[in-house]
């Protein structure tokens, strides 16, 4: 019994030895308050905290992912609190066959500056061949339904990369000139007058990063991307949400000054064929990581919608944030 009781207990300690378990994950809890211009609509305060859990195992070349969100509250009233609902956001698995790269499950395909991220259920295939990366995905949802099949390499110090797709097709491009980074994004769309664009330059002078960036949208259809030049997603921690054919230009000045990274951004989105719909914001983002491990950002936005008389407004915003 002694030496049956001696196995398992082996048995136990080695699997535990070769499991390879990380859980990470941040929270983050937010002060903000809302100083309206119009004498019609009450200032506001709130308090609120957003968490995250991240889950990994990996067994040779296979890796499992499970992201856990909705870890969030509002402030109290009372007896009484909301929470968020705790929801599996990203279940996956990665791993290969011979030469290709597999990746099945649900999973986020990421925000960037012309379309908000999607989160549905995909199967990608990729792989290398002679210099080009060949990728295929099949899903079922937003913006990867049915088939998607790409093709990216680099040409001369250009990368680039072409994706064929329902609906549509995806370009990229990106380099380096004279220590300007230059990239595009376009979304030509098989639907009338529904093209998107958007590209970016970035370079730094005398310590100050510099940033321009420019989205523009066919008048069938709207920019409704997160990213540095603005949060115009169409539900869910929205700045604005631009109206079918509006441009957005953006620019952003960043630097370090005692050990806090500063960065202005001007955000401008134009008025497209109608009159009084401008809408812009300057933003402040003052971030400095403190000796408790966590990170204090303090935002401040000066808003101005010429489309409506009650939604111009200052806003503060105190962010204490973890990762772990």
């Amino acid at each position: 019994m002694k030496k049956l009781i001696a196995a398992a207990v082996a048995t136990s300690v080695s699997a535990i030895a070769m499991a390879d378990i990380s859980i990470t994950g941040q929270l983050k809890t937010n002060f903000t308050h809302k100083d309206y211009q119009s004498t019609s609509v009450n200032d506001s305060d709130s308090f609120s905290t957003e968490g995250d859990l991240y889950i990994k195992g990996k067994t040779g070349d296979t890796t499992v992912v499970m992201n856990f969100g909705g870890l969030d509250s509002s402030a109290n009233q009372g007896s009484a609190r909301t929470n968020g609902t705790v929801t599996i956001e990203d279940s996956y698995l990665t791993t290969k066959i011979g030469d290709v790269n597999v990746k099945m499950g649900t999973y986020d395909n990421v925000n960037h500056s012309l379309r908000e991220s999607n989160r549905s259920s995909r199967a990608s295939l990729s792989t290398s061949l002679g210099g080009f990366d060949l990728s295929y995905l099949n899903g079922n949802g937003g913006d990867s339904q049915n088939d998607e099949v790409g093709i990216a390499t680099s040409l001369g110090g250009v990368n680039v990369g072409y994706t064929l797709k329902d609906g549509g097709e995806t370009i990229k491009a990106s380099t380096s000139l004279g220590g300007v980074n230059v990239s595009y994004l376009g979304l030509p769309s098989d639907t009338a007058d529904s093209d998107r664009n958007a590209i970016e330059l970035s370079t730094e002078m005398n310590g100050v990063g510099i940033k321009l960036g420019s989205a523009t949208a066919e008048t069938g259809t709207a920019i409704s991307g997160d990213s540095w030049m603005g949060d115009f997603e169409s539900a869910g921690g929205l700045e604005f949400t631009p109206l079918a054919g509006q441009d957005v230009t953006a620019v952003e000045l960043s630097t370090s000054i005692a050990g806090n990274k500063v960065a202005f951004r001007n955000i401008s989105v134009d008025g497209y064929a109608t009159a009084g719909k401008d809408w812009d914001m300057n933003k402040v983002i003052v971030t400095r990581p403190l000796a408790s491990g966590a990170t204090l950002e303090v935002t401040y936005k000066d808003i101005n919608d010429d489309a409506s008389t009650t939604t111009d407004m200052e806003v503060l915003d105190i962010e204490l944030a973890v990762k772990f």
